[in-house]
């Protein structure tokens, strides 16, 4: 079996969560402990509860977490549609995420979906 880090829809959240990491840094004291803590947290737990469903036996448990990360998912997208309205993100970055985003959605459906056969 593949290690967790090896997927790609993992490497995509991943790739997300250092993205909103990396962004943080730039924003004001009220942006970070608004909008920056939550989606920092939403984001991180994508990649998070993937790991922990990849670690479990069954699969409803597996599907379980997977819809967690995606629940967290759908959270990290509102969160930085807030932080791209409020102009937390640089104009070049909101493609990148936005190239992220429209790559992990589909693989994280299809993750869910492979776990349930």
């Amino acid at each position: 079996m593949r290690e967790v880090y090896e997927l790609d829809v993992y490497r995509l959240a991943e790739e997300l969560s250092d993205m909103v990491w990396d962004d943080f840094d730039h924003w004001s004291e009220k942006a970070q402990r608004t909008v920056g803590y939550q989606v920092i947290r939403s984001a991180d737990s994508i990649a998070a509860n993937l790991a922990e469903g990849y670690g479990r036996y069954s699969s409803k448990d597996k599907a379980n977490f997977y819809r967690y990360s995606r629940g967290s998912f759908e959270e990290t997208k509102c969160w930085l549609r807030k932080a791209s309205r409020r102009n937390l993100i640089a104009k070049e970055n909101v493609n990148a995420y936005k190239a992220i985003i429209d790559e992990l959605g589909p693989k994280l459906n299809a993750f869910i979906r492979s776990t349930l056969k």
